[in-house]
């Protein structure tokens, strides 16, 4: 998804402060924090919202949770 600001970061072409990577998820800090301590856990599959989630994502899910 070129037009995806999570997926461009995922793929590194927008540059973050990456706090931690892995095969399947990465945290970065919030550009606009609304709190001393803002960190976004984003999937890298791409997902359109928490909505859009399906059985097939259970594990990805759970392990965003684990990681924040």
């Amino acid at each position: 998804m070129d037009d995806c600001v999570f997926c461009n970061i995922v793929n590194h072409t927008i540059d973050s402060q990456i706090l931690f990577e892995n095969e399947r998820l990465i945290v970065i800090k919030d550009i606009l924090p609304k709190a001393p301590v803002h960190l976004l856990v984003v999937p890298k599959k791409h997902i359109l919202s928490i909505t859009h989630t399906e059985v097939v994502d259970e594990t990805l899910v759970g392990e965003m949770i684990v990681v924040a």
